[in-house]
């Protein structure tokens, strides 16, 4: 079995995850709860299995783990860290990238 490699969240991550929560919870608790327990059973596999998604095609470096469709946790990886850099809602609009 691979050794884990740590799991940072940068603080973005973390206000972006709990504004989304919030968002949810409004309507539904039970939705916002089973929400923030996939987010986090899905990015506790990554100090396993770092390069588990894909890379990004938006945001050059990262790597996006799509939960639910529209939902997109974007990290990057290295050999010492996997690092959640953001997590964001699919419909929001995005850069064109060139």
């Amino acid at each position: 079995m691979d050794k884990p490699i740590p799991l940072q969240w940068r603080p973005q991550a973390h206000a972006d995850l709990l504004e989304i929560l919030e968002y949810i919870a409004e309507d539904d608790l039970d939705a916002a709860d089973a929400l923030q327990r996939e987010i986090d059973e899905k990015t506790a596999a990554l100090t396993l299995h770092p390069k588990l998604y894909k890379l990004s095609s938006r945001v050059p470096g990262m790597r996006e783990l799509v939960v639910r469709p529209n939902y997109v946790v974007f990290y990057r990886e290295s050999a010492q860290l996997v690092e959640i850099v953001n997590v964001v809602h699919a419909r929001r609009q995005w850069p064109q990238i060139r």
